[in-house]
């Protein structure tokens, strides 16, 4: 896979993460494919309200994912997603930013999946700014609580899945 076109992706860095956790009351495999499967996907994705319009999606190692987040104002987000790495069941990794090449705003993204002896999954969202200025940037506009309101849709997507 070719590095991102912005070196600081390449080197993690504490003070330029934002990290997020949940517990998920499903088994690893179900979360792994809510997240890994191009029909589930954009089912869930976004914080609350938002809504996702999919352009293109092949989710593999090198694919992308282009769609828009539509907030519930209306507003459009132009995103795109490259998957680096997937690692069934336990670690997918994109690049994710807005819909256009070489974008200087882009950030690493890693989740990981741990089953815990419950059947329960730990899933944790791990995001990498290119600088703390960048991630500070992106925890005031609301990353954090964006980040747990897409868990919290997650989860439920999941839950629905289980029946």
């Amino acid at each position: 896979m070719t590095n991102s076109a912005n070196p600081a992706l390449s080197q993690w860095s504490l003070d330029r993460e934002i990290v997020m956790s949940r517990v998920i009351d499903a088994p690893r495999d179900l979360v792994f494919g809510a997240w890994s499967d191009p029909k589930h996907l954009p089912q869930w994705f976004g914080p609350k309200g938002f809504k996702v319009e999919t352009f293109e999606i092949d989710v593999r190692v090198g694919g992308v994912w282009r769609f828009n987040m539509i907030g519930p104002d209306g507003t459009v987000y132009p995103n795109r997603m490259r998957f680096r790495r997937i690692e069934r069941p336990q670690l997918m990794e994109m690049d994710h930013g807005v819909d256009q090449d070489e974008d200087p705003g882009m950030f690493r993204f890693t989740v990981t999946f741990a089953e815990q002896s419950n059947g329960k999954t730990v899933l944790m969202m791990r995001q990498l700014a290119s600088s703390t200025a960048q991630r500070d940037g992106m925890i005031g506009f609301g990353a954090v609580e964006y980040g747990y309101q897409t868990l919290d849709k997650l989860a439920a997507y999941v839950a629905g899945m289980k029946r």
